[in-house]
């Protein structure tokens, strides 16, 4: 029984650890690198990344810029970005691509503050099937006071899970606010 605890915390690290990297894509007022880094470039009828194709850097207050290695790239990797739809307007330089972030809108704030939560209650609903499969596991021991001990601590495993993504959606609301 042990045993499912360790996997329980395991998935439960895991869950947290998407989320983590979920939110990191999700634009604020401050540029990231990971908002563009995994946009698929069609590059010679391969398709490729943009972290793959360029090296990337921030210089803020909104700019991110796209060192493109190959110069051929550069207008496929430009108009893969302009693809996404994400707001950006983007500028070509040579091998560079600029990519100007406009300052967030009150009504576009709110909707990625809605998108957030939205993504945090997922995650949410993972973490209780995650603790409900385990519980069946558990619920088979024929010792009624293990069983009552696994189950307190599955749920403070869960407890503690949801307090992390409670407070990563708390920080990344703030981001979004600022």
């Amino acid at each position: 029984m042990d045993n499912e605890l360790k996997q329980l915390d395991q998935q439960l690290n895991n869950i947290v650890n998407k989320f983590k990297e979920e939110l990191s894509g999700i634009r604020t007022n401050r540029p990231s690198t990971k908002m563009v880094e995994d946009i698929k470039v069609n590059y010679f009828e391969q398709w490729m990344t943009v972290k793959q194709l360029c090296s990337l850097s921030v210089i803020p207050p909104r700019e991110i810029i796209l060192n493109v290695w190959d110069k051929s790239a550069v207008s496929a990797v430009a108009k893969a970005i302009e693809g996404v739809h994400l707001g950006l307007s983007i500028s070509v330089d040579g091998n560079l691509v600029r990519i100007n972030l406009p300052p967030l809108s009150e009504e576009r704030r709110k909707e990625l503050i809605k998108t957030v939560k939205a993504m945090g209650e997922k995650e949410k609903i993972n973490i209780r099937l995650t603790r409900d499969e385990v519980n069946k596991k558990v619920k088979s021991s024929p010792d009624e006071d293990l069983k009552r001990f696994l189950q307190k601590k599955i749920q403070e495993s869960v407890d503690k899970t949801n307090k992390n993504i409670d407070d990563l959606l708390q920080g990344k609301v703030r981001e979004i606010e600022n």
